[in-house]
């Protein structure tokens, strides 16, 4: 029981009671002034639009809605994607039930194509300093320029979305909007702001949500008026599966799997019974050729690679001493630059001559390295079966000794850790190191080594 009193042993006890009265109240002062600024959920992505991208938000967006967060904010960084995805995504925002924020950043990132709608999709929009929005004109899922009726039917309908998403910012922000889509316009952040099409300049997330504090906004067909100046930001991460996901969509990362999926299954092929090479090269195909979905590529592109594909395999079961693997190598490159670098191609989905430079080569020199070590293995003397009995050494295990009707003396002998039956032109003494000559059936035709190779070791 603590004391009270003018004695110095009360009175230390006492603030120690009254510190932690003290402690108390801050903590519970800390938690109700979070509580009362609330939580917003940071959402960070790079990269182009992907369905992982999507499911991504949409997941981030159920959590906020599940923790009753003050928003959801969306900090994003692409080059653009697929106009479906887009619309997915689009999809989530209108639907949900709190603010969806989407902040251009950080410096010099970019919401071009496909990221100028999402931007302008959400709820409240900012960009850092340095940054870009716009050029959303549609494109082929090959890269290229559509067909002029279609482009006009995808222009026309993209024009229209950007109207309705723009319809409470002005006709200057609706006007920008569509020439982004017509005229593939493209703006920084200051041009932006200037013509009403985003909320905010923001340096950071914290500064944005200061700024935001009060803006009203429409959510889910309500007003609303946001309340993120102090709000505490809660990090919010891709999970590992949506990581690899969104990854893949890279043209380095696709010419690398593809490779490797490649040289996987040629080791599978030349030396079946296994599965580990099998099995790598089924999962890094199945990966790369999901990141070929989600990046406008040129699908002959693919028609190459895979003859380059044949031209290999084709190489380990007729060996013809690297004529095929050579065409295969050139197939492989020059599959690459067309899978990647059609006309129209968008920069994210581009390949250097030097990438693809480096994964033909490192495909060609690990192929050649397999066929160098399969070469190698087929010229060393067999260990197993008859013709790897020949040239063994072993020990006599009993004195030989000569058989009826016949010209050979006959023991046993003891070789690789067998004992076998054995006959010589020669007597044979216990002891005596000898040297396989042939196999009959379970019989071996053996001779005495010679002395002055006794100390030479062997295998016995």
């Amino acid at each position: 029981m603590t004391r009270i009193g003018l004695d110095g042993h009360g009175f230390v006890m006492n603030r120690r009671s009254v510190l932690l009265i003290l402690v108390a109240l801050l903590l519970w002062s800390i938690n109700n002034v979070q509580a009362q600024s609330g939580n917003v959920l940071v959402l960070d992505v790079e990269g182009p639009v992907t369905p992982a991208m999507a499911n991504y938000f949409e997941r981030g967006i159920q959590a906020g809605e599940t923790q009753n967060a003050n928003a959801v904010l969306i900090q994003l960084d692409t080059p653009g994607g697929a106009i479906d995805v887009t619309l997915d995504i689009m999809q989530s925002f209108a639907n949900a039930d709190i603010p969806v924020i989407v902040y251009v950043a950080p410096s010099g990132a970019m919401a071009a194509s496909a990221g100028s709608v999402i931007t302008l999709a959400a709820d409240a929009a900012g960009m850092a300093p340095d940054t870009i929005i716009g050029a959303a004109s549609p494109v082929g899922g090959d890269g290229a320029d559509l067909p002029e009726t279609i482009k006009r039917k995808e222009m026309e309908a993209l024009s229209a979305t950007m109207r309705n998403l723009t319809a409470v910012r002005g006709d200057e922000a609706t006007d920008l909007a569509v020439r982004m889509i017509t005229e593939a316009a493209a703006v920084n952040a200051q041009e932006a702001l200037d013509a009403d099409l985003i909320d905010a300049i923001a340096d950071d997330t914290t500064d944005l949500l200061n700024q935001l504090d009060g803006l009203t906004v429409q959510v889910n067909g309500e007003e609303m008026a946001l309340e993120t100046a102090g709000a505490n930001q809660q990090p919010y991460d891709m999970s590992l599966l949506e990581r690899v996901l969104h990854a893949v969509a890279n043209p380095i990362i696709v010419g690398i799997l593809m490779a490797i999926g490649i040289q996987a299954i040629i080791i599978e092929i030349s030396n079946p019974g296994g599965w580990v090479a099998g099995l790598i090269g089924v999962l890094m195909l199945g990966l790369g050729l999901y990141g070929l979905g989600q990046l406008p590529v040129n699908y002959l592109g693919l028609g190459l690679v895979i003859i380059a594909f044949v031209l290999f395999l084709a190489e380990v079961m007729a060996a013809n001493h690297g004529g095929l693997a050579i065409a295969g190598t050139i197939v492989l490159f020059a599959g690459l630059m067309v899978l990647f670098n059609s006309p129209g191609t968008p920069a994210f989905s581009r390949i250097s001559i030097p990438t693809a430079v480096a994964i033909t080569g490192g495909t060609a020199l690990f192929f050649l390295f397999i066929m160098s070590k399969a070469a190698q293995a087929q010229k060393k003397t067999p260990i197993t079966g008859r013709q790897g009995m020949i040239g063994q050494m072993g020990k006599v295990r009993d004195t030989f000794t000569p058989a009826e009707n016949s010209d050979f003396y006959h023991g046993y002998v003891f070789v690789n850790g067998e004992l076998w039956q054995a006959r010589s032109e020669e007597p044979l003494q216990f002891g005596d190191i000898i040297v396989v000559d042939s196999v009959d059936e379970l019989r071996l035709d053996v001779h005495k080594r010679k002395q002055e190779n006794e100390n030479n070791g062997g295998n016995v």
